[in-house]
C-alpha cells in the first residue's frame, strides 16, 4: 500500500470559551443574571459596577427602520426608561384608610411559619409539661395544610423514651391543637378537619345539626350526588339539606395554608412594553447591573511584574469577555421581545382570544438566528405588558386551521372555551361536544376531544361536575 498525502476541506464548528459563556448567559434568567455578575465582580478585580447603564453598542433603532405594520419598537435612553412612565397600570397595594400598627402586626403574624404559629398558642396554654411534649410532638408532624398523616400509635413511638405516652393522652393533647387557630389543624382526614371547624359554632347556627351529619357520614355521597340528590338519599327537604351544605362549604378545609400560604415566586422582567399614543413600545427594563472595567487596576497592569501582570491580564480579558457576552445577550433577548410586540400585538391590543399561532422558526428565521438560540433567549425569560407580566414563551402557541386559510392559536381557542363556560347557564352547562359545535360556528373547527383536552389544561371541571357544583 502506497501512502501519499492528501488535502481535504471540511467546516468543523469549534465553541470557544467566549461563545460558551455566551451561550450559557443567554439561557440564565434575569435574578440568575444577577447572581452571576455579583460574584463575577466579587471574584474579578478587573470589574466593578458602573453608576449608570451603558448606552447600547447597537444603534437602537430597528434595521428596518423601526416600524412595521402600525407598531414601533424602540429603546429609549436611560432618562426616558419605561420603568418611570406607567400610565397603564399601578402594582403598588394601596394602603387602605386606618390602617396603623395593629394591622402591621396582624401582618406579622399571618406571615409567621404554621409550626411557629402553633408552638407559641401550645407555650401560652396551661397544661403539664408532659402534655407540652407531646403537644410539640404532634405540631412537629403538621403538613403545610393542616393535616397530620402518622397514626396515633406511630406518634405514641416516636415520644420514647422521652415520654411513656398513651393513645388516649395523645389524642386528649391532639383535641386541644386541633383547636388552635386556625381551627381544624392537626386534623387526620378532611371529615374530622371539617368536624373540629362545626364544633366550634354556635349551637343556634342554621343547619349546624344537619352539617354535622353530612360531614361524619355523608360526605363522600355529597361529592358524587350533589345536594339535590343527596336530599332524596337523606329524605330531607332539599331547602334544608342546602342550607346545611352552604354551611360545609363555608368552611376551610386546608386550615394550615392560612398561616403557611405557598411561597409567592418572584420574578424580574427582562423586557417591558407599553402603548404610547397608539404605537407599541419596547425596551429593556436595565435590571441588571451594568459592568464596567476598574481603571485603576487596569493602569497597574504596566507597572506589576511579570507574574502579577500575566495574573491581571487574565482577569482583563475575562472581564471584557463577560460584558460583551451581557451586551450580546441584552441585544438578543431586544429583538427577540421586538418580535414578539410584532407578532402578537393583536394580542395586547385585544386580549387571549386575539393571539395568534407562533412558533420558534418563525422568529428565528425573522431575526436570522437559530431556533435553538431562540428557544434559550425564551426560557424564563419575562415581558412586563399593560395586561400582565407574561414569559416569552407564552407568545408562542400552536395553531388549528381554521378552513379559510388562516389559522387560530391554542391560546385564543382556551380563551373562547372559558368565555363560553363563563356565559352558560348554570342550570345546564355546556357539553365538550357541544362547546365544540360553537366554536365551529364562530369558524375555529375542533374535536371534542381537542375541547376536553383545553379545558382540563385551564382546570374547568366538566358539565355534570360544574351541575352539581352549582
Amino acid at each position: 500500500m502506497k501512502l501519499s498525502p492528501r488535502t481535504s476541506m471540511s467546516q468543523q464548528l469549534t465553541l470557544t470559551p467566549q461563545l460558551r459563556q455566551a451561550i450559557r448567559l443567554l439561557q440564565l434568567s434575569a435574578i440568575e443574571l444577577e447572581a452571576e455578575i455579583t460574584t463575577a465582580v466579587e471574584e474579578n478585580p478587573l470589574l466593578e459596577l458602573a453608576d449608570d447603564a451603558e448606552p447600547d453598542d447597537e444603534p437602537t433603532t430597528d434595521a428596518n427602520g423601526a416600524e412595521r405594520d402600525g407598531i414601533e419598537i424602540e429603546v429609549l435612553e436611560a432618562q426616558e426608561s419605561p420603568l418611570d412612565y406607567e400610565p397603564e397600570w399601578d402594582e403598588a397595594r394601596p394602603m387602605h384608610e386606618g390602617e396603623g400598627d395593629n394591622d402591621a402586626a396582624a401582618r406579622m403574624v399571618e406571615s409567621d411559619d404554621l409550626h411557629d404559629h402553633l408552638l407559641w398558642q401550645l407555650n401560652l396554654s396551661p397544661m403539664s409539661e408532659r402534655d407540652r411534649r407531646i403537644g410539640v410532638a404532634l405540631i412537629d408532624v403538621i403538613d403545610d395544610d393542616g393535616y397530620i398523616a402518622e397514626s396515633i400509635d406511630g406518634l405514641c413511638a416516636s415520644l420514647r423514651p422521652e415520654v411513656e405516652a398513651s393513645p388516649d393522652e395523645v389524642l386528649t393533647v391532639l383535641h386541644r391543637v386541633q383547636r388552635f387557630d386556625p381551627v381544624g389543624v392537626g386534623a387526620r382526614d378532611l371529615a374530622e378537619c371539617l368536624c373540629v371547624q362545626l364544633s366550634v359554632l354556635s349551637d343556634d347556627t342554621p343547619g349546624l345539626e344537619l352539617a354535622r351529619r353530612i360531614v361524619c357520614h355523608n360526605l363522600n355521597e355529597l361529592a358524587k350526588l350533589g345536594p339535590e340528590r343527596l336530599a332524596k338519599h337523606l329524605c330531607e327537604d332539599s331547602q334544608t339539606v342546602q342550607e346545611a351544605v352552604n354551611l360545609v362549604r363555608s368552611l376551610d378545609p386546608k386550615p394550615g395554608a392560612q398561616i403557611a400560604p405557598p411561597p409567592t415566586q418572584y420574578v424580574s422582567p427582562d423586557c417591558v412594553a407599553w402603548l404610547e399614543a397608539g404605537i407599541w413600545r419596547v425596551s429593556l427594563t436595565r435590571s441588571r447591573p451594568a459592568l464596567a472595567i476598574n481603571r485603576h487596576y487596569e493602569g497597574l497592569i504596566a507597572q506589576a511584574t511579570r507574574e502579577d501582570a500575566s495574573y491581571m491580564r487574565g482577569h482583563l480579558q475575562e472581564a471584557r469577555w463577560l460584558i460583551k457576552s451581557l451586551e450580546t445577550r441584552s441585544d438578543t433577548v431586544l429583538r427577540v421581545a421586538r418580535s414578539i410586540v410584532r407578532q402578537q400585538s393583536g394580542f395586547l391590543d385585544h386580549g387571549p382570544e386575539a393571539m395568534r399561532p407562533l412558533t420558534l422558526r418563525e422568529v428565528a428565521e425573522e431575526l436570522g438566528l437559530h431556533e435553538s438560540t431562540i428557544s434559550r433567549a425564551t426560557s424564563r425569560k419575562y415581558l412586563r405588558t399593560p395586561r400582565g407580566t407574561f414569559e416569552f414563551r407564552h407568545f408562542f402557541a400552536s395553531g388549528v386551521d381554521n378552513g379559510s386559510g388562516g389559522a387560530t392559536s391554542s391560546t385564543a381557542i382556551q380563551a373562547m372555551i372559558r368565555k363560553l363556560i363563563e356565559a352558560e347557564d348554570p342550570s345546564k352547562p355546556l357539553s365538550d361536544a357541544r362547546l365544540a359545535n360553537d366554536l365551529k360556528a364562530m369558524n375555529v373547527p375542533v374535536a371534542r376531544r381537542t375541547v376536553a383536552k383545553y379545558r382540563e389544561a385551564m382546570n374547568i371541571p366538566a358539565s355534570g361536575e360544574r351541575q352539581r357544583l352549582n
